[in-house]
C-alpha cells in the first residue's frame, strides 16, 4: 500500500505546489489540511506515514500541532518534515525539540525535498515493520508462556523468569496426594488406544480442575497416575484436609471412568524436596520420604477409598471420620499405621 502523506499549509498555492512535487517524486496517496486542527483530525482518523507541516497557520500553528502530536501516544511516532518560510535557527531548534524529524525552509530545493521525504518515508516503513515485529514477538512470548505454564506450575514459571536457575530446596509441612485408576492396565489392553486416550484425557482434565478447586498444585501425571501437593507452592491453612476433600472428589469423578474399577488415593504429610529436573526438557518434580510414602499408601488402598498415613491423620483427626487399617508393611519402610477416611466433618 502506498504511504499516506499529509500536506499541512494554510496557503492553497503552497499545498498545490507541494502536492505536485510529491506526485513527481512518485507519491500519489496524499491528504491535505489547511490548518493545524484539520491536520490533527486527519491523523486521528487514518494512519498517516508522513506529515509535511507549515509553521505559520491560523487557528493552530505548526508548533501547536507538534505539541499535540507529542502528547498523543498514537501520533508522536509519525515523522514530521517541517517546510516553513521561517528561516530562523531558533524555530528549527524548537521544532526538533518538539519532535519534528527534519526542517526545510521555503523556497526549498525540489531535489533536497525529495531526499528528505524519501528518508522520512523509509523511517516510517521501518517503524511499521518494528511494530509488527514487536507484536509478533509479544504473541510468541505469550504462546511460549502458555506452553510453559502447562508443563510447570505458574509460580515456578515466574521464578524461572526471574532467574535462569532454580536450585532445589526443602519444603516443610507439605501434603502429597497420589491417585490412580484401578484396573487401568487391563482396560488399556482391551480397548483401542484412541478410546483409552480420549477417556483418560477427559478424566485427567477433571482431576486437574478438582485439584485446583481444593487449592492443590498438580505436579504431574504418569499414565493413569495423578500426583498433586498442597502447601508446597502456596501456603494453605489445612493442607491435609484439603487433600482429603480433593481425594473424595477424585473418587467421585473416577466412578464414571470406563475402566470400571474406580480410583484409589494415598496421602502423606511431611517434608519434601522440590526443584527443576532436566535441561533439554524441564520438569518440576518433588521427591523424598513423604512422596514415597504417599505413593505406597495409594498402592495398598482399596478401590474408591482415600487412605492417609498416621502422621497425616494427626492433622486431620478433628475434621474427619476414619477407620484404622492397622500397621501395614510398605515396601522399603517399617510398618506404619494407615487410616481410611470415611467422611469429612462439616
Amino acid at each position: 500500500m502506498d504511504p499516506l502523506i499529509l500536506v499541512v499549509d494554510d496557503n492553497e498555492d503552497n499545498r498545490f505546489t507541494l502536492s505536485m512535487r510529491l506526485e513527481t517524486s512518485g507519491y500519489f496517496n496524499l491528504a491535505l489540511a489547511a490548518n493545524g486542527r484539520e491536520a490533527l483530525d486527519v491523523m486521528r482518523s487514518q494512519p498517516v506515514d508522513l506529515v509535511l507541516l507549515d509553521i505559520m497557520m491560523p487557528e493552530l500553528d505548526g508548533y501547536g500541532v507538534l505539541e499535540a502530536m507529542q502528547s498523543d501516544v498514537k501520533l508522536r511516532a509519525i515523522p514530521v518534515l517541517v517546510i516553513s518560510a521561517v528561516d530562523d535557527i531558533g524555530s528549527v531548534v524548537k521544532c526538533i525539540g518538539l519532535g519534528a524529524t527534519d526542517y526545510l525552509t521555503k523556497p526549498f530545493n525540489p531535489v533536497l525535498m525529495k531526499a528528505r521525504v524519501d528518508k522520512c518515508i523509509e523511517q516510517s516503513r521501518l517503524r511499521a515493520q518494528e511494530i509488527v515485529y514487536q507484536q509478533n514477538l509479544e504473541a510468541e512470548k505469550r504462546r511460549s508462556d502458555g506452553i510453559l505454564a502447562t508443563v510447570l506450575p505458574r509460580d515456578i514459571v515466574r521464578a524461572l523468569k526471574r532467574s535462569e536457575k532454580l536450585p532445589p530446596r526443602l519444603y516443610d509441612d507439605v501434603t502429597v496426594l497420589f491417585c490412580d485408576v484401578v484396573g487401568f492396565t487391563a482396560y488399556s489392553e482391551q480397548h483401542p488406544p484412541e478410546v483409552v486416550f480420549s477417556q483418560l484425557e477427559a478424566l485427567v482434565e477433571q482431576f486437574e480442575a478438582i485439584a485446583q478447586k481444593h487449592g492443590l498444585e498438580k505436579i504431574k501425571t504418569v499414565g493413569d497416575a495423578f500426583m498433586a501437593t498442597c502447601g508446597l507452592l502456596s501456603a494453605h491453612d489445612e493442607p491435609v484436609r484439603a487433600a482429603v476433600a480433593c481425594g473424595l472428589d477424585l473418587i467421585a469423578a473416577g466412578r464414571a471412568f470406563g475402566a470400571g474399577g474406580g480410583v484409589r488415593v494415598g496421602i502423606d504429610h511431611g517434608p519434601v524436596a522440590a526443584g527443576i529436573m532436566g535441561k533439554t526438557q524441564f520438569q518440576f518434580d518433588v521427591w523424598g520420604d513423604t512422596v514415597n510414602t504417599a505413593a505406597r499408601i495409594e498402592g495398598v488402598a482399596r478401590p474408591s477409598t482415600v487412605c492417609v498415613s498416621g502422621r497425616a491423620w494427626m492433622h486431620l483427626r478433628n475434621h474427619a471420620d476414619a477407620k484404622s487399617l492397622g500397621l501395614i508393611d510398605l515396601k522399603g519402610k517399617q510398618k506404619i499405621e494407615i487410616l481410611e477416611c470415611l467422611a469429612l466433618k462439616a
